[in-house]
C-alpha cells in the first residue's frame, strides 16, 4: 500500500538529506572499523529517512491491530517541517513535534456494556483531554556549535547508523566509540532518535550511557525519554526510567506520572491495573500533584470495568479517587457516583450508611438514580434481606423506560428467599418468564438453590428438568444444589443418578465428586468410594481436597482398614490438610498400635514429578520472586482467565503444590473456585530454580536445560505457555536470549523433534509445524491432562486457543531468528 505524505514531510526529508550530504563530504574519519565505511550519499540518506518515516506509519498500523480491547492507541502525527539545523537545536525540533495539542491523542477505554459483567460507564467520561504538561527544558548542543569537524561527522554517522541495527549490534557499535563519546554526544544521539520517532533506539542509547564512567544523571533527558516510551505503551521501559528518576532522589514530572498511568491502563494484564493505582497514589502523595479530571475518570472507569466479583477489591482505591475529586473541587460525573454504589453493593458487608450518603449527594447535585444505581441498591438489599427497601427500589425500576433487567428479578427472588418465603421467590421467577419471555441462567441457578434449601424436592426437580431442556449452561451449580438436597434427605439413589447425569452434561467438578464420595461412605459402599477417590486423585481437573480426604479416612477407620487409613493420613500430612477432630482421636490410636515413635515432621522437598512440572512451568513463563538477600524465593502462578486449558490446569497445579501454597491462597472449606493467581510460601528450597531460571530477577535459560527436557517437562510447558494454532500446529512460548533459545531448539532436534524458531518482540516462539506437531504430541500425550487433550491435540484445526500473540507468526518469512 502506497503512503502519501504531506508536503511538510517532504520538506523535512529534503532538508535532512542535504544536511547529511554536506556532512558526508568530510574525510575526517577515525581508524575505528565501524567508522571506516564511507558515508552514504544524499540519496541513501533520503532513502534511510524515508524508510524511517514509513516504519513509523507501519508501527502505528500494527499497534492499531494489536491494541488492547479497552484502549485505542494515538493516531500517528504528521511530521512537521524541520528548519535548517544550523539555525535551530534538537530541543526546538522536539518542541515543534510535541507542541501540538494533546487532544489529538485518543485515550479511549472501551467497556463491557453487559450489566452482569461490569458497570456501564459512559465512554465520554473516560476519554482523556490531555493538555500540555510542563516538562523540564533539555539543553543539547547542536552539531554546528561543536568546534571539531571530526566529532560532527561521527555524531552524524551514529545518528544515521544506530536506528538501522538491533540491540546486540547497536551496543557493539556504541562500545567501539567509547574512546571519544561523552555525555553530551550520547545525549545528542538519544535526542535525535526521539526526534525521528526511533524511541527504542533512544532508550538503548540511554541505558548504554548509564553504564559509562562519565555518566551523570540528566533529569530532563530521562523525563523526555520516559514520556516517549509511555506514549508508545511500553510501560515496562517507561517504569524503568521512572524508577531511575526516583532512585536519584528526584520526583518525576507530572507528565511522567500521567503517561505511565495511561500506559498501564492500556495493557490487558490484570497486574497492570494495580500498578496504575500505585503510581496514581504516589503521584498525589509523593509528587504532590493534582491530576486532571480526565485521569481520575479513566482510572475509576478501569476499576469498574471488570466483573463485580473481581472489582470489589478496588473499593478503597475508588473511594480515594472520589475523595481526591471532592478535595480538588472537580466535577463529579454521575457515573462516578453510580460506580461507587455499584462497588459497595458487591461487598460482603454492606455499608448502608455510605450508600445512603452517596444517594443524598446525588440528589443534592440534581442527578437522578439510573437503572445501574437502582440495580446496585437492589443487590445490596438482597444481601441484607431488606424487603421494604427492595420493594421501594422495585417500584422505581418499574417507572423507568426499557423494562426491568433480569438481574433485578434475581435479586428480588434472593430477598424473599432469605426472609423464608421460597414460594414468593418462585412467583417472582414465573413473573419474569411472563414479562421477559425468556429466562436467564442466573435466574435458574437462584430459584433452584432457593427451592433446594427449602427442601421442596418436587418443585426443584421440575425446574431442574426445565433448566436442562432450555439448553442453557452451565448446569454445574444447580447440580451441586440438587445433590446436596438429596444427601441431606438421605436420597442416595437419586443422588447417584444426578451425579451420573452431571458427568454427561457438565465439566468434572471436585465439589460434585466430594458430595458423591460422602454419600458412598455414608451408605458403606467403600469399594466404590475408593474407586471414586482414586479417580479424583488421578484426574488433574478434579483433584482431592481436605473434605474428600477426611471423608475417605472416616470410611477406612469405620471399616477397620487401618493400613489404608495410615496411607491417607500420610497423604494429608504431606498436603498439610487439616484432619477433623473426631478422626484425629481415632488415627492417634491407630498410629500408636503400628508405630513405636511419633513420626517427626518431614522436611519439605519436591518430588520428582513436582520438579519436572516446575521446570515446564518455568519455561512457559512462571515467575520467581526473591528477597533482597536471595535467601528465600516465592513461586507466582498466573493463569489466563478466559482460557479453557488454564481453567483445568490451575486446579491441577493448585493440588500438586498445595503443601507449598501460602495460607492466603488456600480456599476455604467448601469453596470450589481456584483463583487465577496464587503463590507459594517464601522458601530457600526454590533457590536452585531461582539461580537457574531467574538470576537478578530476569528470566534466562539455564546452560543445562538440554538435560531437563523430559516428556513431562515438555507437556507442562505446552499446557502452561503453549498454543495450538488454527491449522493444528503447536507453538511454545519462551523468554530468554537468542543463544539460550537456540540451545533449547538444538536439544529438541537431538530428540528428533524438528522445530522452527521465531522471535516476535521480546518473546521467542518455537514451532512444531505439520507432521512435526504430531510427533511432538505423541511424545507428550501420556502426560497431558485428560480434560485438556481435546483442546491441545495436534493436527486438529480450531480457533479455540488462537491468540493475538500467535496469529501473526509466519515461520516461512525470512528472519535472522529462523
Amino acid at each position: 500500500m502506497l503512503l502519501s505524505y504531506p508536503p511538510s514531510a517532504t520538506l523535512a526529508l529534503t532538508s535532512s538529506s542535504v544536511f547529511l550530504s554536506a556532512l558526508s563530504s568530510s574525510n575526517a574519519y577515525p581508524t575505528n572499523p565501524f567508522l571506516s565505511l564511507p558515508m552514504r550519499s544524499s540519496l541513501s540518506s533520503l532513502r534511510s529517512l524515508s524508510l524511517s518515516l514509513s516504519h513509523h506509519h507501519r508501527s502505528h498500523y500494527f499497534r492499531s491491530i494489536f491494541a488492547p480491547a479497552f484502549c485505542s492507541f494515538p493516531k500517528p502525527r504528521k511530521f512537521l517541517s524541520l528548519r535548517a539545523l544550523s539555525r535551530s537545536t534538537s530541543v526546538e525540533h522536539l518542541a515543534c513535534e510535541v507542541s501540538r495539542p494533546e487532544t489529538e491523542e485518543l485515550w479511549n477505554f472501551s467497556n463491557n456494556s453487559d450489566s452482569e459483567a461490569a458497570f456501564d460507564f459512559d465512554k465520554n467520561v473516560g476519554s482523556l483531554d490531555l493538555k500540555r504538561l510542563e516538562v523540564p527544558a533539555l539543553d543539547v548542543k547542536e552539531l554546528g556549535d561543536l568546534p571539531e569537524q571530526w566529532r560532527r561527522s561521527k555524531l552524524a554517522w551514529l545518528c544515521k547508523e544506530l536506528p538501522a541495527h538491533k540491540g546486540g549490534t547497536l551496543i557493539r557499535v556504541l562500545n567501539a566509540q567509547r574512546k571519544w563519546v561523552r555525555q553530551q554526544d550520547a545525549t545528542y544521539v538519544a535526542v535525535h532518535c526521539m526526534r525521528i520517532r526511533e524511541n527504542e533506539t533512544g532508550f538503548k542509547v540511554y541505558k548504554w550511557m548509564m553504564q559509562q564512567h562519565w555518566y551523570q544523571f540528566d533529569f530532563a533527558l530521562a523525563t523526555k525519554l520516559a514520556d516517549y516510551m509511555g506514549k508508545e505503551r511500553k510501560f515496562s521501559k517507561c517504569r524503568e526510567i521512572f524508577d531511575d528518576i526516583i532512585n536519584q532522589g528526584r520526583v518525576p514530572c507530572e507528565s511522567t506520572f500521567h503517561i505511565l498511568i495511561i500506559a498501564y491502563l492500556s495493557a490487558p494484564i490484570q497486574v497492570c491495573l494495580e500498578e496504575a493505582c500505585s503510581i496514581y497514589n504516589r503521584m498525589i502523595q509523593l509528587g504532590g500533584y493534582q491530576p486532571q479530571l480526565s485521569l481520575h475518570n479513566c482510572l475509576f472507569r478501569a476499576l469498574v470495568s471488570k466483573p463485580g466479583a473481581s472489582s470489589k477489591q478496588y473499593l478503597k482505591q475508588a473511594e480515594f479517587i472520589f475523595h481526591n475529586l471532592l478535595t480538588s473541587g472537580l466535577e463529579i460525573h454521575k457515573d462516578i457516583y453510580g460506580g461507587l454504589i455499584w462497588l459497595h453493593s458487591y461487598q460482603d458487608t454492606i455499608d448502608r450508611e455510605r450508600i445512603a450518603s452517596l444517594k443524598k449527594e446525588m440528589e443534592d447535585a440534581g442527578i437522578e438514580e439510573g437503572r445501574e444505581v437502582l440495580l446496585s441498591i437492589l443487590r445490596a438489599c438482597s444481601k441484607e434481606s431488606n424487603v421494604e427497601e427492595a420493594e421501594r427500589t422495585w417500584l422505581k425500576l418499574l417507572q423507568l423506560d426499557g423494562g426491568i433487567p433480569h438481574l433485578a428479578f434475581v435479586y428480588k427472588m434472593e430477598v424473599y428467599a432469605k426472609v423464608g418465603e421460597p414460594m414468593k421467590s418462585l412467583e417472582i421467577f414465573r413473573e419474569m418468564q411472563e414479562k421477559l419471555s425468556s429466562t436467564s441462567i442466573a435466574a435458574y441457578h437462584e430459584i433452584i438453590q432457593v427451592l433446594c434449601k427449602a427442601q421442596e424436592v418436587e418443585l426443584a426437580e421440575s425446574l431442574m428438568i426445565e433448566f436442562i431442556k432450555s439448553n442453557l449452561k452451565p448446569l454445574t451449580p444447580s447440580y451441586i444444589d440438587m445433590m446436596n438436597l438429596y444427601f441431606n434427605l438421605n436420597l442416595h439413589d437419586k443422588l447417584e443418578l444426578a451425579f451420573s447425569q452431571s458427568l454427561d452434561k457438565c465439566r468434572p467438578n471436585c465439589t460434585m465428586y466430594s458430595i458423591y464420595l460422602d454419600s458412598l461412605v455414608t451408605i458403606g459402599n467403600l469399594d466404590k468410594a475408593e474407586e471414586i477417590f482414586n479417580q479424583m486423585r488421578s484426574n488433574g481437573a478434579i483433584g482431592v481436597n481436605s473434605r474428600s480426604c477426611n471423608t475417605i479416612l472416616r470410611g477406612y477407620l469405620s471399616s477397620g482398614d487401618y493400613v489404608k487409613a495410615e496411607k491417607i493420613y500420610d497423604l494429608m500430612c504431606q498436603k498439610k490438610y487439616q484432619i477433623d477432630s473426631p478422626l484425629m482421636e481415632k488415627i492417634d490410636y491407630v498410629l500408636s498400635l503400628s508405630r513405636q515413635h511419633v513420626k517427626k515432621p518431614v522436611s519439605m522437598k519436591l518430588s520428582k514429578e513436582q520438579r519436572e512440572i516446575l521446570v515446564g512451568l518455568l519455561l512457559g513463563g512462571l515467575q520467581i520472586e526473591s528477597d533482597e538477600e536471595r535467601k528465600s524465593h516465592m513461586l507466582r502462578f498466573e493463569f489466563r482467565e478466559n482460557s479453557s486449558t488454564h481453567y483445568v490446569l490451575k486446579r491441577h497445579i493448585h493440588d500438586q503444590y498445595h503443601e507449598w501454597l501460602h495460607p492466603s491462597c488456600k480456599p476455604g472449606e467448601g469453596a470450589d473456585d481456584i483463583p487465577c493467581r496464587f503463590c507459594t510460601i517464601s522458601h530457600s528450597y526454590f533457590g536452585f530454580y531461582a539461580d537457574q531460571f531467574w538470576p537478578k530477577g530476569r528470566p534466562v535459560i539455564p546452560k543445562l536445560i538440554h538435560r531437563w527436557l523430559s516428556p513431562r517437562v515438555l507437556a507442562y510447558w505446552y499446557m502452561y505457555g503453549g498454543y495450538r494454532t488454527s491449522s493444528g500446529d503447536i507453538l511454545l512460548r519462551l523468554k530468554g536470549n537468542h543463544e539460550g533459545v537456540e540451545k533449547v531448539a538444538n536439544a529438541l532436534m537431538e530428540k528428533s523433534l524438528d522445530c522452527r524458531m521465531k522471535r516476535k518482540g521480546s518473546v521467542f516462539w518455537i514451532g512444531f509445524l505439520g507432521s512435526n506437531s504430531l510427533w511432538f504430541w505423541k511424545l507428550i500425550e501420556p502426560y497431558v491432562l485428560d480434560d485438556m487433550k481435546d483442546f491441545l491435540k495436534a493436527g486438529v484445526a480450531t480457533l479455540e486457543n488462537s491468540s493475538v500473540e500467535t496469529q501473526d507468526i509466519d515461520y516461512d518469512s525470512g528472519s535472522e531468528s529462523d
